[in-house]
C-alpha cells in the first residue's frame, strides 16, 4: 500500500519528470556550488529523493540560486540559502514539493537537505548544509523531519568555514542568525 501511495504522490507531483531533457538523467548528478568562501561539490541522490533532486535541479538549471545569500548560519548546526538576494528580497519559488524524508539519508555533517515551514510538504527552493550531525532533523514517530537529498564530496574546508561565521540581528528577516559579513552563493552548476 505504501508503494501505491508513493506512486500516486509522484504522479501528482508538480515538479519536473525524472526524464525531463533539461535535467541530468543519471541517478547521482553532481553540482558545484561556488560561494564567496570558495567552492564545494555535492553528489545528489535521485534514487532516494527523486522529487527533491528534480526540484533542486530545476532551480539550478534556471539559475535561480545564482546570487542568493546564506541568510541563516548557525555554527555547529546549519548554513541555509536559496531564498533571498543580497537586498533580502525573496526569490521566486515553484510550488511546494512532497517531503521525502525517511528515504534512508540522514541529516549528517556535510549532507544537504531541504528547508521547509512547519507543514512537512512545504519545501520549495531553500536548502541547507548540515555543519554537524543533526539527528533531531531526521524523521521519527512524531515528525516528518527534513529531506536529505545529497552529500558534499569535495570542498569540506569551504563548508567548515561556516562554523566560524559571525552572525547578528537583521531586521528584514527578524533573525539573529544572519552573517554579519554577507556570504553569497555565486553560482550552482551541474558538473
Amino acid at each position: 500500500m505504501n508503494t501505491l501511495l508513493l506512486a500516486l504522490v509522484l504522479a501528482a507531483s508538480p515538479i519536473c519528470d525524472v526524464n525531463d531533457p533539461v535535467l541530468p538523467d543519471n541517478d547521482y548528478p553532481m553540482v558545484v556550488l561556488e560561494t564567496s568562501l570558495g567552492s564545494f561539490e555535492v553528489e545528489l541522490d535521485r534514487r532516494k529523493a527523486p522529487i527533491t533532486v528534480n526540484n533542486f535541479l530545476r532551480y539550478v538549471v534556471d539559475g535561480s540560486y545564482d546570487g542568493t545569500i546564506f541568510h541563516r548560519v548557525v555554527p555547529g548546526f546549519v548554513a541555509q540559502t536559496g531564498g533571498y538576494d543580497p537586498d533580502f528580497e525573496e526569490r521566486p519559488e515553484h510550488a511546494p514539493i512532497f517531503n521525502e524524508s525517511g528515504n534512508g539519508l540522514a541529516n549528517r555533517k556535510y549532507s544537504i537537505a531541504m528547508a521547509r515551514h512547519s507543514d512537512p510538504h512545504s519545501a520549495q527552493a531553500q536548502f541547507y548544509i548540515n555543519l554537524a550531525d543533526n539527528d533531531g532533523l531526521n524523521p521519527n514517530s512524531r515528525s516528518w523531519g527534513y529531506t536529505v537529498f545529497g552529500q558534499v564530496i569535495n570542498g569540506y574546508d569551504v563548508v567548515d568555514q561556516f562554523n566560524d561565521v559571525q552572525t547578528g540581528y537583521h531586521a528584514d528577516l527578524d533573525s539573529e542568525e544572519v552573517p554579519v559579513t554577507p556570504i553569497t552563493l555565486l553560482s550552482v552548476k551541474v558538473k
